[in-house]
């Protein structure tokens, strides 16, 4: 990918709008290739993955000027997340800010339906791979599903498969309990998006004494994540971006909250007996349990235990970008020069007190 993906392209002046509001005008065609395609791809992946594009950068201006008057503060906690959201977006692409705020309502449609563009397009890709890959990720290396499952048709998954079943169980539900199983099966037990699935947990154990021990920490995950951004031959080595990855292309280093909630998401569905994926799919629930997840992500009071989550993260994902990972040689300069920046910061605390 070329560098250009992270500078704004001159774009022509707007028209003025005629007539019906429902009537933009016309389109420039939005080719894999625009770099706001391109950019659309990673930030729904690592930023926000279920977002209307255009809604959010027509509310998001109009925002703006409501924030001289208005702290973001004042505003409902749904409100201050699109507000951050969209935040992130204009920072960062160099110029999307200026563009939005001088052009005319249609260029900023424009520019939505673009973004829109790569992230749904990244999301049908990704849907696309994990199908058939997260096959090789439910039974130890050497086994083999029984009964089979197939790559094309997702029918036999879900709740109808016993591996599956077992997987995707609410946490807090005993897949083998007989009654609970075909319940689940039948649809008689309703699955909601913030029931999260046992795969979400490290070895499939729930405790729920401790509901944190384990989340998000499952191997299914970690093989999940290495297929979409650290290429689907890193799964099976140590963990390293190539230069062809999506990690690598757009410089990312660390695990970001959005693109573990976007992973499990993804891992969730694959699993599933639903063959389209939709965020209004009511069976599958996808926004709720993206959302969810998220929400525990970014809530503050979880801080101390998503702070460790997110460092473990990046410590199996990106080793050789995570500073806690790495460690300073012996008798190096580096070394000598901290010790001494040591014994002067101990020298200055003991003079003051």
């Amino acid at each position: 990918m070329s560098s250009d993906e992270n500078h704004l392209p001159p774009h022509e002046p707007s028209r003025k709008r005629g007539g019906s509001a429902l009537h933009i005008g016309p389109r420039k065609k939005a080719t894999s290739s625009n770099p706001l395609v391109l950019h659309g791809r990673h930030f729904g992946r690592t930023v926000f993955a279920l977002c209307n594009y255009p809604a959010l950068l027509t509310s998001g201006i109009l925002r703006l000027e409501e924030l001289q008057d208005i702290p973001v503060e004042d505003y409902p906690a749904d409100v201050r997340r699109e507000h951050r959201v969209f935040m992130e977006l204009v920072d960062s692409y160099p110029g999307l800010l200026e563009r939005l705020t001088n052009g005319e309502e249609e260029d900023i449609i424009l520019v939505g339906e673009l973004l829109g563009k790569g992230a749904s397009g990244a999301r049908g890709d990704d849907t696309k791979t994990l199908k058939s890959a997260v096959l090789e990720w439910l039974v130890p290396r050497g086994q083999v599903v029984i009964p089979p499952l197939s790559r094309n048709i997702k029918s036999d998954r879900g709740f109808n498969h016993e591996v599956t079943g077992a997987l995707l169980c609410p946490a807090g539900l005993d897949w083998s309990n007989a009654e609970t199983k075909q319940g689940l099966k039948s649809g008689e037990i309703a699955v909601r998006g913030d029931q999260w699935p046992m795969f979400l947990y490290a070895g499939n154990i729930y405790d729920p004494e401790e509901p944190w021990k384990g989340l998000l920490r499952s191997e299914i995950l970690i093989f999940g994540f290495k297929h979409v951004f650290t290429s689907p031959s890193s799964v099976d080595r140590e963990p390293k971006a190539t230069r062809s990855s999506n990690a690598y292309l757009h410089g990312m280093k660390s695990v970001t909250k959005a693109s573990l909630a976007y992973i499990a998401t993804q891992v969730r569905f694959s699993l599933s007996s639903s063959s389209v994926f939709s965020r209004t799919d009511t069976i599958t629930d996808s926004d709720n349990f993206y959302h969810s997840i998220l929400d525990l992500l970014e809530d503050p009071d979880e801080n101390e235990e998503v702070a460790d989550l997110m460092m473990w993260w990046t410590r199996r994902v990106f080793p050789n970008s995570s500073s806690s990972q790495r460690s300073i040689s012996k008798n190096s300069a580096l070394s000598k020069i901290r010790e001494k920046r040591a014994i002067l910061q101990e020298r200055a605390t003991a003079g003051a007190t």
